[in-house]
């Protein structure tokens, strides 16, 4: 089986592997890193549940190799708190109940963040665009969105 070497910033903590060549990313973050926040839904790139940030970038950790990754920064959801401090988007999402089971929020958390981001004060519609490759059973996406809106007010209060 062929193996490559992969050099790769994860939540800020440079890493070094021998990977095999058709390994996924989120494979490698779960089974290799131990990062089990990165869910595996549908591994098909539709739900959204496997999301990622790669260099700042929402990705399907699902549908890339990691091999990809060389090089470059990952962010999963382990790396959002600070200090065992939540990250402003996670003290939203638990506030305004924008999570119920908790299989699509690690997917939710990180593709708010780049939203964020990149629209520091979204409209509702920009928010419901920008998530809709994002699936969630459990909520109605009515308290997702609320929970976006707070945690765009807290982070650009700075909280």
């Amino acid at each position: 089986m062929k193996q490559l070497h992969l050099q790769v910033v994860v939540n800020g903590i440079p890493r070094q592997a021998e990977v095999p060549v058709w390994q996924t990313l989120a494979s490698f973050l779960r089974e290799d890193l131990r990062l089990t926040g990165t869910h595996l839904g549908c591994e098909h790139g539709v739900c959204g549940a496997c999301t990622v940030l790669l260099d700042g970038e929402p990705v399907r950790s699902c549908l890339l190799f990691a091999v990809q990754a060389n090089g470059h920064e990952v962010l999963t959801v382990e790396g959002l708190a600070q200090n065992s401090k939540l990250h402003p988007i996670q003290r939203a999402f638990q506030e305004h109940h924008g999570l119920q089971c908790g299989f699509c929020t690690s997917g939710f958390l990180l593709a708010t963040l780049a939203l964020l981001r990149e629209h520091p004060s979204p409209t509702v519609e920009e928010i419901r665009r920008e998530l809709a490759g994002n699936l969630c059973r459990c909520t109605g996406y009515q308290h997702i969105v609320a929970s976006v809106l707070a945690a765009s007010e807290l982070m650009r209060e700075g909280a």
